[in-house]
């Protein structure tokens, strides 16, 4: 902090990220406020450089909660295009595909109704509804830090100061951050937030929960031959190149013009650090059932983004005295459905009854404590319920994993009467390196497969070369003694953008070098370094990558 010059706005409603679930609890408030003929003050703050900029999904969208927060969302012309026209599910070897029959999948791999979308064109428009609401967007502006009130309620956040140079110090560029005051403040920063993760730290919210479980997704956006192009066919696989032991699977989505999204989701609960999920990637579209379909065609866009997959199990205290977690910041991606962002916007719909009904009242800064009663009578905690031992089977290995959903999910349709729990955080699975197997990736062929720094280039990522370094190390001394000595330097792995690598200085000692201007903003590393030691913070607000169409 460079003394109090920081100037501070009131706001009823503050929310922290401009994505689905953020954007849907601003046009909710918006919403019952016209209502009711009621004058309310909502603003989002936005790291990327615009609404859109840093959402990155698969993305299969249920417009459940689309219709229920918008009935007239295809009138309004909502990016909803691509209606999906057909479901295929793969098991794949190396060189081979078993596909499962219609019949056999369960309905949480059906999406008849369902549409492919990019989830930053929903996200886009969404940010068109909020404003001509009335909505204050404030894209390029990091939140930073969060606000308490003497009595430890949350009274607001802070952005980031802008201008401050690689040593800490003010450049002449030097603009303090604001502060934003509100009565209630809502947490929308998607999976693995940064000022989520210090809610949970200093209230334990996830006290009495499952440790929560993530994965990375690793996506790229392709213009394919007219010739291959099947517009909303959806591609689920298992199996190759993940062993049998690591969980994940890959997606391919058959959007309009010729577009397909292709990515791949590995488990951070992996423990060989010789993997690459980024390379796993790679490998994936070489495999002659997929191949196929990229051949031809040429790759436009990168990106890669955490996802948050304990469910139901694992999601923390929602509420608390002056704030509320909504969307991916809390967890409510249903991963047995691949589907995050109808679960999104309902828990943000839910969160903004809450504060609209405790602003009604005159109330502020306490805890509404009707947003989690509302959840629990929803359709989205039914939702939730019926698959929350999914990720729990999966880690006794795929067999099980594959067997145990299709019974509970296809033959007792989600009515399985035990609950199974994890005892273990992602972080804690990764073995040391003389225990493991080797991974050696070939080569890449520029067609096909890609490096990470080509990739990074067509993120648009971009970062100030002078700015304090937004990945930070408790212990500076780890990453060698430790984390290579013992895992062989998992970073320069598990990050798919290129960000840690390790040097040799001229006399032959290593050190970790952290290229943070090529951080696509995952947070893989907060969540998979063993020692816990590599903590996110935000760089100056706006930067990062660009995702046009992700």
């Amino acid at each position: 902090m460079h003394g109090n010059e920081r100037e501070s706005m009131e706001y009823d409603v503050v929310i922290v990220g401009g994505g689905p679930a953020g954007l849907a609890t601003a046009i909710r408030l918006k919403q019952l406020a016209a209502e009711k003929g009621r004058e309310i003050g909502v603003c989002i703050l936005e790291k990327g450089s615009e609404i859109g900029a840093h959402v990155l999904s698969g993305a299969v969208m249920d417009p459940r909660a689309l219709t229920e927060l918008i009935p007239d969302w295809k009138a309004k012309g909502a990016p909803l295009n691509t209606p999906v026209s057909e479901d295929r599910f793969l098991f794949l070897s190396e060189t081979g595909a078993r596909a499962t029959p219609g019949w056999l999948l369960p309905a949480c791999f059906h999406n008849e109704g369902n549409y492919v979308v990019s989830l930053g064109k929903v996200a886009r428009w969404l940010g068109e509804q909020a404003e001509a609401l009335g909505v204050d967007l404030f894209p390029g502006f990091a939140a930073a830090e969060i606000l308490y009130n003497e009595d430890g309620s949350v009274k607001g956040v802070a952005t980031g100061d802008m201008g401050v140079g690689r040593d800490g110090q003010p450049t002449d560029q030097y603009q303090p951050g604001m502060e934003l005051h509100a009565r209630y403040t809502i947490f929308a920063e998607g999976s693995r937030g940064h000022l989520g993760r210090q809610l949970n730290e200093k209230l334990k919210l996830d006290a009495g929960k499952d440790p929560q479980s993530y994965g990375i997704g690793i996506k790229e956006l392709w213009e394919i031959d007219p010739a291959q192009h099947r517009p909303g066919l959806v591609i689920h696989t298992a199996g190759w190149p993940l062993d049998a032991d690591t969980y994940g699977g890959s997606f391919l989505y058959h959007l309009e013009d010729n577009k397909v999204a292709i990515g791949l989701i590995v488990g951070l609960d992996y423990s060989n650090p010789w993997l690459s999920p980024f390379e796993e990637f790679q490998r994936f579209k070489t495999h002659p059932s997929i191949r196929g379909f990229l051949e031809g065609g040429k790759r436009i866009a990168y990106g890669a983004r955490s996802i948050t997959a304990g469910g139901l199990l694992s999601l923390p205290r929602l509420a608390f005295p002056g704030g509320a977690l909504v969307g991916c910041e809390a967890g409510f991606l249903n991963a047995s459905r691949i589907k995050g962002s109808h679960a999104a916007i309902k828990s943000g719909m839910l969160a903004a009854e809450a504060a609209f009904e405790a602003i009604e009242a005159g109330r502020s800064h306490d805890e509404l404590a009707s947003y989690p009663a509302a959840f629990e009578a929803s359709w989205l905690h039914e939702e939730l319920n019926k698959s929350r031992n999914f990720k729990q089977w999966f880690k006794k290995g795929r067999t099980v994993g594959t067997l145990m959903t299709g019974i509970e999910q296809w033959l007792l349709r989600g009515n399985f009467p035990w609950t199974l729990h994890r005892d273990k955080p992602d972080h804690v699975y990764l073995k040391p390196a003389a225990d493991c197997a080797r991974i050696d990736y070939p080569k890449p062929d520029g067609k096909l497969t890609f490096d990470r720094l080509g990739s990074v280039f067509i993120s648009n990522t971009n970062h100030e070369e002078n700015e304090p370094i937004h990945l930070t190390l408790k212990d500076p001394s780890v990453p060698v003694d430790i984390n290579l000595a013992r895992y062989a330097g998992p970073e320069s792995r598990y990050c798919p953008a290129g960000v840690y690598e390790f040097v040799k200085d001229d006399a032959g000692a290593e050190r970790l070098q952290i290229n943070a201007q090529n951080c696509v903003h995952c947070k893989t590393c907060d969540i998979k370094d063993p020692t816990q030691n590599i903590v996110w913070v935000t760089p100056q607000g706006g930067e990062g990558p660009v995702y046009n169409e992700m």
